[in-house]
């Protein structure tokens, strides 16, 4: 590994990032406590003490598998590139790569260069064609949760007189960010060329100014993943299966709602959980770890509009929900984390 691609993690663990993220935990636990002092702790805890155990597990089951298969689906896409990986291996490294994501602000926002340097760092491949890969899975992963949560919406538009202003407000942003993210995509692809030359615009200030950076080696990097990226779309076959593994991962990301309210004996309709698990994640993109309180807050509204569940029934579901697709992964990557520290 160059020293460049050292230098790409160095900022990720240093202590003024490790003491925003820790305050960032204190801020959004507070809010979460304070949502359930609006709501009422002691409802929600007694609904939460009659939950079906089975079902809780189910939940947990289901939010590890979906890593799993996740996972997968980042293993077809590197073998395109040519980072020949033991599956077994890369696991790991996909879960400690989650962590880091769950842990940091703004949700899943920004964190693939992060990840990159894990996968860089782990398997001995480049930068750019980790990165590369990990844009791919990461497109690739959005597709079901863009028309799966349109099928979503399609269900609730069909069942559904009238649409509150929030659940209007959320359908409206799935929209477009359904219609404008592939559209963003393709136009950056289309003018790539553009693309470089403003970057290297941008970073020749930097590049006049230190030795560190020059514009011939970041045209490098450039070209480089462009390379990987085309190697990639040069492969459909692979693609296929990789979207394959990304549908099913996407169906074990959804169902841990579902199985949180058959636990409180409140079913929630599969059509209507893959409208709200989506827009529940737009609604977690905060500058807080994980979307901490923000997606708690939003559930619990939708929940609560949409449905006939109480207050504090939507309460509860939405901590087993959280608990068995946050937390448990949370706990689970950490792990994984201190074992690839332990295996470098």
């Amino acid at each position: 590994m160059s020293r460049d691609d050292g230098a790409v993690g160095a900022g990720w663990v240093d202590r003024s990032a490790a003491a925003k993220t820790v305050a960032g935990f204190a801020v959004a636990l507070l809010l979460v406590y304070l949502l359930g002092v609006v709501v009422g702790w002691g409802p929600t805890i007694d609904r939460l003490r009659a939950a079906e155990t089975t079902w809780i597990l189910a939940g947990g089951l289901s939010s590890v598998a979906c890593l799993v298969v996740w996972g997968k689906t980042w293993h077809v896409v590197l073998r395109t590139v040519g980072i020949d990986v033991p599956y077994r291996k890369l696991v790991v490294t996909f879960l400690s790569a989650t962590f880091a994501n769950y842990v940091t602000p703004m949700g899943q926002a920004g964190g693939e260069p992060f990840i990159a340097y894990v996968l860089a760092r782990d398997t001995g491949a480049t930068y750019e064609r980790s990165l590369a890969s990990v844009v791919t899975s990461d497109l690739i992963r959005l597709l079901p949760f863009f028309t799966v949560g349109g099928v979503g919406l399609g269900y609730l538009l069909a069942t559904t007189a009238r649409l509150p202003a929030v659940v209007r407000t959320l359908a409206v942003v799935l929209i477009v960010l359904a219609v404008g993210l592939p559209a963003v995509a393709a136009v950056m692809w289309r003018f790539r060329d553009r693309v470089r030359e403003g970057i290297l615009a941008v970073a020749a200030p930097v590049a006049r100014r230190t030795d560190r950076v020059s514009s011939a080696s970041i045209r490098d990097r450039i070209d480089r993943l462009y390379g990987s990226i085309e190697l990639i779309a040069g492969s459909p076959r692979a693609l296929a299966v990789a979207v394959g593994y990304g549908y099913v991962g996407w169906i074990l990301f959804a169902l841990p709602l579902y199985f949180a309210g058959l636990s409180i004996g409140t079913p929630i309709p599969l059509l209507l959980v893959c409208f709200l698990v989506p827009v529940t994640v737009i609604a977690g993109s905060t500058p807080l770890p994980g979307g901490l309180a923000a997606i708690e807050g939003t559930l619990v509204a939708l929940l609560t509009a949409l449905t006939a569940l109480s207050t504090a029934d939507a309460l509860a579901v939405t901590t087993i929900y959280r608990l068995v697709s946050y937390w448990l992964v949370v706990a689970v990557g950490g792990i994984a984390t201190l074992w690839v520290i332990r295996r470098n």
